[in-house]
């Protein structure tokens, strides 16, 4: 009994139980906390021995390692960098043991995947997650941190602007699609240093996307790495509305200008778009991929499903040529001819159509915020779907409509779509250039 029957005496408390209480929080003796601590400093002191030895040439580590990169910043400077090398990659069988529902069952679509991606990009590696949005809110924080600086456009979307405030690195904007403006903020950045702490910063990150969906324009790539590469700086280009849909070989932005995908640190891109399935996905170096796998913050979410993958393999095997039978090609030639024939059309009736010549992604102006959902709803009365843009997406003024082009649209398709949106044009009073 833990009470005696007298309701005027005080409870008395079962011993045993108290005994048994303690014993469940009870600390380890101390011997066992030193031996602890002093475990971790040898292995610790084997880690820095082990980087030393690296640096000199007298040992190669089989672990990510820093490329010889003149002029960078290291890029894995940080403890929990070095930690993750030295003492937990050592038993990392042990923390990620995969266990798997089917006993003897083996999952290797997601490996086929990533190479497949790897090689239709032309890069060294590659590495796919469940979603495109968490691909980049949680994997920046991978590549910058505190004491790092952040030059995003200043329309950049959403996930990327999450993405880089999660990682505690100061976050700037510039100018859209202004390389002067950039190469002004780079300069200033580097001459000023961290006006908070006045210390240099650690290193300096380019966020850009390959087409913005909002506006249409595309990325000067080109002059994005020329200043890369005469700052030092990392360059990241989110191709969510460019891979698949421009390049002669739909393999994006590096493709559309015939750069070298090397020269860019991190392509990053989803696959709910051209590929018709979910996820994202963020390729480069193979040591810069290796670090974010063990670095992101998306492991915790649940992965890529099996069938997901597969219907990604096979837009890639069509893209690339790999199966009998497939027009990948021409389905890229045709997205292109329609995404002209569409913008040139609006542009003579009168319409101001935002964006690049070749962007699929295509947005005519209503400028007017009451005006997108009256023209949303009479488009889809007869018979044409179309997707308003407003606040916050846009500025409070700068409202608009806007259209993203397939490679399934034929010329009747299109003539039908631009009468319809020409008679609206007409009775909104929208073709602010019609003479």
């Amino acid at each position: 009994k833990n009470v005696t029957n007298n309701t005027n005496d005080k409870p008395k408390v079962n011993k045993t139980r108290q005994l048994n209480d303690k014993t469940l929080h009870r600390q380890p003796p101390w011997h066992i906390t030193l031996s602890c601590y002093l475990s971790f400093a040898i292995l610790i002191c084997f880690g820095y021995l082990r980087d030393f030895l690296t640096y000199v040439g007298l040992y190669t580590n089989k672990t990510i390692v820093e490329s010889n990169r003149q002029g960078y910043t290291s890029l894995y400077g940080t403890f929990q960098s070095f930690f993750t090398r030295h003492v937990y990659r050592r038993a990392a069988d042990a923390f990620s043991q995969p266990i798997s529902s089917v006993p003897g069952g083996k999952l290797c679509i997601h490996i086929e995947l990533e190479e497949l991606f790897a090689k239709y990009l032309g890069v060294e590696s590659a590495v796919v997650f469940g979603m495109g949005f968490a691909t980049n809110s949680t994997n920046i924080a991978a590549l910058a941190g505190k004491g790092c600086l952040i030059l995003g456009d200043q329309l950049n979307h959403a996930s990327l602007k999450s993405g880089s405030y999660i990682s505690g690195a100061t976050y700037r904007t510039f100018r859209h699609n202004n390389m002067n403006d950039l190469e002004a903020k780079i300069r200033d950045s580097i001459a000023m240093g961290d006006t908070k702490t006045g210390l240099k910063w650690k290193k300096i990150v380019i966020i850009v996307e390959g087409v913005y969906s909002m506006e249409g324009t595309i990325a000067n790539l080109p002059e994005l790495i020329r200043l890369k590469k005469k700052y030092k700086c990392y360059l990241y280009v989110d191709e969510a509305h460019s891979i698949g849909a421009i390049g002669p070989n739909g393999r994006g932005i590096t493709d559309f200008y015939g750069c070298d995908a090397n020269d860019i640190d991190l392509l990053m891109g989803t696959l709910t778009k051209s590929f018709g399935a979910s996820g994202g996905y963020i390729a480069g170096r193979r040591h810069i991929i290796d670090h974010i796998r063990t670095h992101t913050h998306s492991s915790y979410a649940t992965n890529m499903s099996a069938p997901i993958a597969q219907q990604i393999i096979s837009v890639i095997k069509i893209l690339m040529g790999e199966t009998d039978g497939t027009d990948g090609i021409e389905r890229i030639d045709r997205l292109s001819k329609n995404t002209k024939y569409f913008r040139k059309r609006l542009k003579e009736m009168g319409f101001i159509v935002m964006g690049d010549p070749e962007s699929p992604v295509i947005p005519i102006m209503l400028y007017f915020p009451s005006m997108i959902s009256p023209f949303v709803r009479m488009s889809m009365e007869r018979g044409i779907a179309t997707v308003g843009a407003g606040y916050p997406a846009t500025t409070l003024t700068t409202s608009r409509i806007r259209f993203c082009m397939s490679s399934a649209h034929n010329q009747q398709m299109l003539d039908k779509a631009l009468q319809v949106i020409s008679q609206l044009g007409d009775e909104f009073s929208i073709k602010y250039l019609k003479s």
